[in-house]
């Protein structure tokens, strides 16, 4: 199976689980905010929500931008379902396409091709082609536009590595049993956030992507030195 298709299985009880995150929500606004969107003054503010899933992180985008146009995108029908499902203003728009293939998803529904601002949560350690999406996203982005990657990376602090790996068996993984009758989400949870960059590769990562002004923000309580927002910007 793909991780696309693991988010299928467990897509009706997603929002079960997150709810049990404590932060989870506000650390997306967080991120949200992190990326310092200025709106417009003749049209609304354009932000493309890159992996979605079943629109935790569109939601956070509304609450900090009420008037903006999103483009939200994600690989799983399932989880995009979900989302659908859920009221939204009109100016929300949702989209099946696997972010490997979002320029071209984009362009073949006519969607907006320059976005004010990207935010792609919990997805970049998931592609296939982290460069190639990354590419993509600044791509997709107006000169000056900003990307943020809400994301956890734990490979450079062996106390981060530990406290994830002690969460993710001790909680993350026997509370999904309990919600969901599923495991093999939060088994792949566990090893993708290990095997992902650690925080100096990713910085370069973005760097090597073309992206100006690259820095980290950690979260803060127990997720410090485990989830952060990357911030770059396309050069003008």
């Amino acid at each position: 199976m793909s991780v696309a298709d693991d988010f299928d299985v467990v897509a009706d009880r997603y929002d079960v689980m997150v709810g049990l995150s404590p932060g989870y929500h506000q650390d997306l606004r967080r991120s949200v905010r992190r990326l310092g969107l200025i709106e417009p003054a003749r049209r609304p503010l354009r932000v493309l929500d890159l992996g979605c899933g079943t629109g935790a992180s569109t939601r956070a985008i509304l609450s900090v931008h009420p008037g903006a146009e999103i483009t939200a995108v994600d690989a799983s029908a399932g989880m995009l379902a979900a989302a659908r499902a859920k009221q939204w203003p009109s100016q929300v728009d949702f989209l099946h396409a696997q972010a490997e293939h979002v320029t071209e998803a984009l362009a073949a529904v006519d969607a907006p091709d320059a976005f004010d601002g990207v935010l792609a949560a919990y997805l970049v350690r998931s592609v296939s082609d982290r460069d190639g999406v990354l590419g993509a996203a600044r791509g997709l982005l107006a000169p000056g536009g900003r990307l943020a990657v809400h994301e956890y990376s734990v490979a450079d602090s062996r106390r981060a590595q530990l406290t994830w790996r002690l969460v993710c068996r001790g909680v993350i993984t026997p509370t999904g049993w309990l919600v969901s009758r599923h495991t093999a989400l939060y088994r792949y949870l566990e090893r993708s956030v290990l095997d992902f960059d650690g925080v100096a590769a990713f910085r370069q990562r973005l760097s090597a992507a073309g992206f100006a002004d690259v820095r980290v923000v950690p979260m803060s309580g127990w997720q410090r030195g485990i989830l952060h927002t990357f911030l770059g910007t396309r050069p003008r």
